[in-house]
């Protein structure tokens, strides 16, 4: 293994309990919660691990390669650090050690529009390679400002939000009065004082912020004001004129994420999208929907010599990765797993966690004798 890897966290679930301890539990809470009752949350995973593969061990067999090609740009894995909001929230610097990892293993990086390092900065650490994820605005003027700075940040890849029409409910959240910096109550202030070095690494970092959203905030905005300006600046849904005003201006290749229907896959691809992202947003949105495993095959056997087809919500390990792609996806993101790695590892644990999911996936691609990335499909046993 390399340097990078700590042997006393080799799986997800192990990250998993590392970062709980020591991470307050309000800002634990957000990291894993879903929306009402999390029941898509949970059947997001549980539908991944019903799929099957299938191994063939006689016979010659080179290894395995996982360099992947998307966008014209080849990748060192099939996966890359799905776009995920209040990361610095959840561990200080977070957003910028999940960006350094991902440039080291040359992996893709998506950064939020609600995310706490702005684009420049995020594209210093890329190297001008990270995607930008946009949460589409009321107003076109703020449209137009974002794109521009993607743009000249160098950002290859725009992701443009499907699945969030409105803001979810989501009782965690409401419980721990989740805010940017976190709301002073008696009880969120014993849970910090219980997590010292997340307490004294946020001291250093300084509070959070939403750093790409900073220029254009009011200066001294108390939290009931931040909660409205946010609100008003995000309130609208994605529709197709929308789309096709952003895919004018936007000179690089085009994703649309939440996308898990046909009906809506046929207007992206009419609209001129390059690549859609199955997704659920991680099952915070929409309690009673379907898994994003469910409408991916055939997403992805209609629509996918028109369009890329790539999947997030859901994928914790490597074998999770494999039965995505054996499904059609042509890529995959994880979001809640790279969070896990940093809580419980500080800035290490980016690196250890692409180290673990790249070795993990590799020796799935060997016990199957799969040499190829594109290959798994074969693989897959039909249910």
């Amino acid at each position: 293994m390399s340097e990078s890897f700590n042997s006393n966290f080799p799986s997800i679930e192990h990250l998993r309990e590392g970062a709980r301890k020591r991470m307050p539990g309000f800002a634990f809470d957000y990291l894993e919660g879903g929306c009402n009752s999390e029941i898509n949350l949970r059947r997001n995973t549980a539908d991944i691990r019903k799929i099957q593969l299938k191994p063939y061990y006689i016979g010659e067999y080179p290894g395995s390669n996982l360099k992947t090609e998307i966008f014209g740009i080849t990748y060192d894995a099939p996966f890359g650090i799905a776009p995920i909001g209040l990361q610095g929230l959840m561990w200080p610097r977070s957003c910028e050690i999940l960006a350094a990892a991902a440039h080291e293993h040359n992996i893709p990086f998506v950064l939020s529009t609600v995310g706490t390092a702005d684009i420049e900065t995020v594209a210093e650490l890329t190297n001008g390679k990270a995607w930008f994820q946009l949460y589409h605005p009321a107003e076109m003027d703020l449209r137009d400002k974002l794109l521009k700075r993607a743009g000249e940040a160098g950002c290859p890849v725009l992701v443009i939000l499907a699945d969030t029409p409105t803001f979810a409910y989501r009782p965690k959240e409401i419980r721990n009065g989740l805010s940017i910096p976190p709301r002073m109550s008696v009880r969120n202030v014993i849970q910090m004082m219980m997590h010292p070095t997340w307490s004294c690494s946020q001291l250093a970092a300084g509070s959070p912020e939403f750093k790409t959203m900073k220029p254009y905030m009011p200066k001294g905005l108390n939290m009931k004001h931040l909660a409205l300006f946010m609100n008003k600046t995000f309130s609208g849904r994605l529709n197709e004129d929308r789309i096709k005003v952003i895919r004018d201006l936007w000179k690089g290749k085009l994703v649309v994420k939440g996308i898990v229907n046909e009906e809506d896959c046929e207007k992206v691809v009419r609209l001129g999208a390059d690549g859609i992202i199955a997704s659920n947003h991680g099952g915070r949105q929409l309690d009673a929907g379907q898994s994003t495993i469910e409408p991916l095959p055939d997403l992805a056997k209609n629509y996918g010599d028109k369009i890329t087809v790539m999947i997030d919500s859901g994928l914790r390990e490597g074998p999770d990765v494999a039965c995505a792609l054996a499904s059609g996806a042509k890529f995959t993101f994880m979001g809640r797993s790279f969070m896990y790695g940093v809580g419980a590892l500080g800035k290490r644990g980016g690196s250890h966690t692409i180290t673990m999911l790249k070795r993990q996936l590799q020796q799935v691609m060997e016990q199957l004798a799969c040499q190829q990335v594109e290959d798994f499909p074969h693989h897959l046993i039909k249910q």
